[in-house]
Formats: C-alpha cells, sequence, structure tokens
C-alpha cells in the first residue's frame, strides 16, 4: 500500500473555504510599487487572481524586492469574507515558521559576539532542557539544521515533569522537521542574550531593517492589527479542495518556531536583507561569514522537495539554474511562502488568510521568475499551468471493482482526467492528495481519506491492486497477495477516535488494516520495545504514540511524542 503522504502533510488536510463567486470582483490593492519592474505587474496580477480562484484563496498579500529596496506591495480578494471587505497592506499576516530564520539570524549574531559556539552541547546552555539520547549530544547547529533527531510535537516542557525528549537517531545525518526545536533555540536566545524573545527580536531583526510595522510574538493584544482569518469547519476529517471555512478564533504564539505577524512592508524589506547577503542599507545584519553559514545546504530535505537542502532556518533550493532561499509558514489559519534568488538578488512574499494544507509557493516562485527576465530585457514567461482540483493523472489505472472480504465492492470509473465512485446509482467525483483520494460531498466517506496501493509500491506504473478506507480494505482481480493478517489482541483497544482541542493537534483516529495499526488510515505506526509505536510515514520519524488508560477493554488516552489526546466516545 503506497503511503505517500506524510503525517504533518495529513495534519494539514483540515481546511477548506467557502468559495469567493466565479463572478465576485476580485480586490487587487497596489499600495506601493516602483516602474522598474511594472510591465511585469499586470501579468503577475492575473496569475495571482488564477491561483487563488483555483486554490480557493480568501485573501492573499505580496510583495516584491530586491537588493535595492521594496519594489511592489499589493493585496488581493478579501480579509473579511462576509462583508467582502478587501484585504488592506497594513494588515498582519502570521508568518509561520519563516521566524525560525529570525531565531537563526539573532543565534548567529550571538555567534559573532563569542557568546555561542554552535558545535557545543545545547545542554551545557541549558541544563534544564530534558533529553533522552543514547547517541553523540545534541548541539545548536543540530537544532538549526533539524538533525536533531528528536520529535516535532511535543512542548519543550511536557506536562509529564518525569518524561524526556527521547532521540531516534544519531543527530547530524537525518533531517526531520521539529518546532520543538526552533522553540528551545529560543529559550537559547533568552538564555544567552538575556532579554526576552519579543524584545530580542525587536533590537536585532525589527529596528535594523526598520520593521516598526511587524509584532515579535503573537498575542490577543494585536488581534486588531491581523486580518481576519479562516481555519477548517470540521477539523476531524479530510477535506476537499472547496471545502467550508469558519472564522478562526485568535491564538497566542510566543516560541521561536512561529511567532511573527507582519506586513507586506516589513517583509519586503527583510527580502532586501537576504537578497543583499545580509547587508542593510544601514550596514551589516550579520557578517559574510555568518550569511554564509546560515544559507549553506547542510542536509537534504526532501520535505522542501527532491533538490532542496536545509540551511539555518532556510530552505536552501535552485530554480532554473540559481541558488534560491525559500522557507514556508504554515499556522492555523495562515500559509505563507519566502523566496529569494540569491544569486539575482530578487526575492517575493506570499501570504494567504485560511490554512487549506497548501503554501503559495507557486505565486512566489513565478515572481521570481518574471523579476529575473524583466532584469535582464528577456519575455516574460508564461503563466504556470494550474491543475483544477478533481484532475487525476493516469485516472484510468485505478478504475474498476475493488471487493472486501465481507462481500462489499467499490467500483471507479475513469473519464479523461477524473476518477468517480460509483455509488449509490449516483457518480461521486473524487479529489486527489498524492495516491489518496478524498470523496466529494458524500457524509458517508468523509471520515478518512480513500487510498489506493499499488503492487509493487516503489513502481509507480505498476498495477493498482488495493484500496482501502479507514479499516477497510478491497482488492481487485489483480491482486496476488496475502489476505489474512494477524495482530496482537490487545490491539483492538487502541481503536477509535482521540482528540486535543488545541488547534495545532485537534483529532486522529487509530484504524487496523492488513495487521497494522494505522494513524487516520495512512500512517502506518511500527511497534517498539518499550511498548509504543513509531510513526512510519518517514523512515527514521522520531515521533511516536502510546495508549493509555484501558477502560472497559478501550483506551483513554493517546500520547502522541508527549502530547495527551483523550477518546472520543463518538465516531
Amino acid at each position: 500500500m503506497s503511503q505517500d503522504i506524510t503525517r504533518r502533510q495529513l495534519l494539514s488536510l483540515g481546511a477548506g473555504i467557502a468559495a469567493v463567486s466565479a463572478t465576485s470582483k476580485f480586490f487587487v490593492l497596489e499600495a506601493f510599487a516602483q516602474t522598474r519592474y511594472q510591465p511585469l505587474y499586470s501579468q503577475l496580477d492575473q496569475f495571482v487572481e488564477q491561483y487563488m480562484r483555483n486554490m480557493n484563496a480568501p485573501g492573499m498579500t505580496l510583495v516584491l524586492a530586491d537588493r535595492d529596496g521594496v519594489q511592489r506591495i499589493s493585496t488581493y480578494g478579501f480579509s473579511d469574507l462576509e462583508h467582502k471587505m478587501p484585504v488592506q497592506p497594513d494588515q498582519l499576516f502570521h508568518i509561520g515558521s519563516i521566524s525560525k530564520s529570525f531565531v537563526a539570524i539573532s543565534l548567529l549574531q550571538l555567534h559573532e559576539e563569542g557568546k555561542l559556539d554552535l558545535n557545543k552541547p545545547v545542554t551545557d546552555y541549558l541544563p534544564w532542557f530534558r533529553i533522552d539520547s543514547k547517541f553523540a549530544p545534541i548541539t545548536t547547529h543540530h537544532l538549526l539544521t533539524h538533525t536533531s533527531g528528536l520529535p516535532s510535537i511535543p512542548p519543550v516542557f511536557p506536562s509529564d515533569p518525569a518524561q524526556k525528549h527521547r532521540a531516534a537517531y544519531a543527530p547530524g545525518d537525518t533531517f526531520h522537521y521539529c518546532n520543538m526545536g526552533y522553540s528551545a533555540l529560543g529559550h537559547l536566545l533568552w538564555t544567552l542574550d538575556g532579554r526576552p524573545l519579543p524584545e530580542i527580536l525587536r533590537k536585532r531583526i525589527f529596528e535594523p531593517l526598520a520593521m516598526d510595522q511587524s509584532e515579535p510574538v503573537i498575542t490577543l493584544d494585536i488581534r486588531d492589527k491581523v486580518a481576519k482569518n479562516y481555519y477548517v469547519y470540521q477539523n476531524d476529517r479530510p477535506y476537499p479542495r472547496y471545502g467550508k471555512l469558519c472564522e478562526a478564533p485568535s491564538i497566542i504564539i510566543t516560541d521561536g518556531d512561529g511567532c511573527v505577524a507582519s506586513t507586506p512592508r516589513d517583509m519586503g524589506r527583510y527580502l532586501q536583507m537576504m537578497a543583499s547577503g545580509g547587508k542593510t542599507p544601514k550596514g551589516r545584519l550579520i557578517s559574510e561569514d555568518s550569511f554564509a553559514l546560515f544559507s549553506k545546504p547542510y542536509v537534504k530535505a526532501a520535505e522542501f522537495g527532491p533538490t532542496a537542502s536545509y540551511g539555518y532556518g532556510m530552505g536552501i533550493d535552485t530554480l532554473d539554474g540559481h541558488k534560491i532561499l525559500r522557507h514556508t509558514g504554515g499556522m492555523v489559519s495562515f500559509a505563507s511562502a519566502l523566496q529569494v534568488d540569491a544569486d539575482e538578488g530578487v526575492g517575493a512574499f506570499a501570504s494567504i488568510n485560511a490554512m487549506q494544507g497548501y503554501r503559495p509557493n507557486p505565486v512566489a516562485q513565478y515572481a521570481l521568475q518574471l523579476m529575473r527576465a524583466q532584469r535582464a530585457s528577456k519575455s516574460l514567461p508564461a503563466m504556470p499551468a494550474l491543475d483544477p482540483p478533481t484532475k487525476v493523472e493516469n485516472a484510468a489505472d485505478y478504475a474498476g471493482i475493488y471487493r472486501h472480504q465481507d462481500g462489499r465492492t467499490l467500483e471507479f470509473v475513469a473519464a479523461a482526467d477524473k476518477l468517480f465512485l460509483f455509488y449509490q446509482g449516483k457518480q461521486v467525483v473524487l479529489e486527489p492528495a498524492g495516491e489518496s483520494f478524498t470523496v466529494l460531498h458524500h457524509p458517508d466517506f468523509d471520515r478518512f481519506p480513500l487510498v489506493f496501493g499499488r503492487a509493487d509500491e516503489k513502481d509507480p506504473k505498476s498495477a493498482v491492486v488495493e484500496a482501502a478506507w479507514g479499516n477497510d480494505w478491497y482488492t481487485n482481480d489483480k491482486y496476488s497477495g496475502p489476505k489474512q493478517f494477524s495482530y496482537p489482541k490487545e490491539w483492538d483497544s487502541y481503536l477509535g477516535h482521540y482528540r486535543n482541542e488545541s488547534p495545532w493537534i485537534g483529532s486522529t483516529h487509530i484504524v487496523i488494516r492488513k495487521g497494522k495499526l494505522m494513524m487516520d488510515g495512512v500512517v502506518p505506526l511500527e511497534a517498539a520495545d518499550d511498548g509504543s509505536f513509531y510513526l512510519r510515514d518517514e523512515e527514521k520519524s522520531p515521533e511516536w504514540v502510546r495508549f493509555g488508560e484501558i477502560v472497559n477493554g478501550k483506551a483513554m488516552r493517546l500520547k502522541l511524542s508527549g502530547e495527551d489526546l483523550w477518546r472520543v466516545m463518538a465516531p
């Protein structure tokens, strides 16, 4: 069974939005524009409109910058869908994990000041940091590059005072995106600098760059400055691209993994610094050597793309032969993308006021390509093609009848590049997400994604032989493998729905399929010697699950890398 959808991707599959009518006015507000790139603006705006309608985004903010400064600030669509209020250029957007680069730069400044050895064990600075590891010590470098081997999900300070953060493998070689690690780095900044994180970011980043509209932490005090934002209406199940959203609750985020809120103007000034290799109009923010450390590709980061690596708080990649510094930011109700062409010295930042499981990377990337073409006096590149939500590559591969052992059947019909489930006399269209498909608009199939598997998981051209939904498993006539599977009987007590009301955690459903425990029907769980289970959406994932509090044959608690989820006495 193919499992190419990761846990992080699955957690992000929790939002949709009521579509803006195709007949509604599409708002474009140009707050500021230099003439140098004037010829590309119309074409870029056309692409943004197509992208937002295709992805069903409510509103977007976008800034273009180069080494000379901010070149254009524009906003699109709505900040308030209900009242059709357009996004304003002075509204704050949560930039999410792009905040990690602010933490990294501040730590590099401390390194320059002789206060931080990047290769010294981090527990030498933070003796209270509870780490359980049989491997070499974890350093600041390992945390900066997401190579510590620690899990991402738990808080730095677990609720159980006896719990330690368990390292799953030796630090330094394997990339696993770790929010908790950057939260710890925020505490490291506080410890070494002596000031709280908000003051550190203001003094070390915001003031030198004149980012006077930005906020270093997200609190309820700034809510009136933040664009109205949206998240999933039913966040205990997968969603279709045009699903339903509601206004998101206000949140407080003061940890270093994603605490900054900013405007397009201020992010343009940040882009200018990055495009200039760490320089500002008034001097250097960090030295040339430190910027080289910041932008060095230390470890392959497949999660960022097949050619991507990771530096210090920043992804490192190539685009059309140019070195690209890029990162995304996913918040409860915002999605952002930053891209800088380090060779050409141009950059773009885009942010959407909803979380729908994607980031506006195509907008930032196309903006770079347009700016490069304009600078070289070349023809502007054509707008990238955008696939509709129901397009299925090789749809005919999945067509046919699949049978459950109890006699139930699923019948799929392909029509051009669409795939339908023939159900109760009607055709229900499927929406692809890798090798998983979310069945749209049918209450009988909205709890889990539908997953197809090929005869050879490593061969994408081998025959599709099975389909699965939650606990249910179906095979077609091409399947030749085993059909009987065994598992420890106590696993039956683990099945069910668990939830944590934190918007970052939400719900998970545990199922058993083909003799394996699975999370949400897509992430296999691998039993460990201590009674816990490792998530195996990644070969070496350090994220883990443990079940507890068995009552009447049912586990009442699921601990996910240290965070507690409690059984829901309902589907």
